[in-house]
């Protein structure tokens, strides 16, 4: 079980940090997402595209953090691809465990096994040690970023990440409850940064959820109460009385995403966590990308983000940029 952390764990930032925003990519394979998880059931066609959106965020000065799972590991066209940016400092790259195609495979293929927090430790740290080697080795930079595949944290995962060199996790998803698959409970987490370890060596940085409409203060209360009706979710989203929304592209619109992007920086929050899925650039590979219209859509979603940030004073942020600006005394 991952545990709520204190208010003392909020991490604080030099004071011209300002607020600023991240964007991250799960770099992983393709699978279908309505079929039982395997080992072998998946692909890569997507890879090349990550060409064309690593050159688009660098003509928007945003650095992105490309969060690498093992298939993508091991596939030399991705290596490729993102090792100039990643030596230029254009692009950063992390590791993304999913464990059902990561070896050392000495657990059962279950659901209950897909969030890596569940493994034992021994098994959860021998399978992120090899997916951290691979990424060294075969992209030439070590990652310092860590995002647990199906945002599974787990009560050994911080001190393994600490073990392991790392300097940041980003696994925490806020206002979402994965219990009832056997995955980790995120309701009532801090949307803001904090730290971790008592050290402060280890710094948490979640994806950025918000609750929007009247409300959006007993959301907390009410959004879990209506998993029962799914459809009243949308009601009171259409009434303008509780939405949640999560800052990624994939089944957020335009203008559901500036409602989500105003409330956090309105609340003060100091950074905003993007993310979506690499198969989302190829059509076909997520539920949320099915034609080629729909890459075009994504596209002009983020020139419109990138441009609303620029008009609200929310510059982009790299690691290098949140690490030597986050206050640790």
């Amino acid at each position: 079980m991952v545990e709520r952390p204190p208010l003392s764990a909020r991490a604080q930032f030099a004071p011209g940090f300002g607020q600023r925003f991240l964007l991250t990519v799960d770099t992983e394979e393709e699978f279908d997402w309505d079929q039982p998880l395997g080992r072998d059931t998946f692909g890569l066609d997507h890879v090349p595209r990550l060409a064309k959106f690593q050159q688009f965020c660098e003509t928007h000065g945003v650095v992105p953090v490309w969060l690498i799972d093992w298939p993508v590991a091991n596939s030399r066209l991705a290596a490729e691809i993102l090792g100039p940016a990643l030596q230029a400092r254009r692009a950063e790259i992390g590791v993304q465990l999913h464990p059902w195609v990561n070896p050392p495979f000495d657990e059962e293929l279950t659901q209950h096994n897909s969030f890596a927090g569940n493994l034992p430790r021994h098994v959860e740290e021998a399978k992120f040690a090899a997916l951290r080697n691979a990424i060294e080795q075969n992209f030439g930079v070590a990652p310092l970023i860590y995002r647990a595949g199906r945002y599974g944290l787990g009560p050994d995962t911080a001190r393994l990440l600490s073990d392991q060199g790392l300097a940041v996790d980003t696994s925490v998803r806020p206002l979402f409850d994965y219990s009832s698959g056997g995955g980790p409970d995120y309701r009532g987490f801090p949307l803001e940064p904090y730290w971790l370890n008592d050290a402060k060596t280890l710094l948490e940085l979640p994806l950025t959820t918000v609750f929007w409409g009247m409300l959006r203060r007993q959301g907390d209360l009410i959004f879990p109460r209506m998993w029962r009706i799914p459809a009243l979710r949308g009601v009171l989203a259409r009434l303008g009385l509780l939405e949640r929304i999560p800052l990624t592209p994939e089944g957020v619109s335009l203008d559901e995403a500036i409602r989500g992007i105003d409330i956090a920086l309105d609340d003060g929050l100091p950074l905003l966590v993007f993310s979506f899925h690499s198969p989302s650039l190829r059509p076909g590979h997520t539920p949320y990308v099915r034609e080629d219209r729909d890459v075009d859509s994504l596209y002009d979603w983020w020139r419109a983000v990138f441009a609303y940030l620029e008009r609200r004073g929310v510059k982009p942020a790299s690691l290098a940029d949140v690490m030597g600006q986050v206050i640790r005394n």
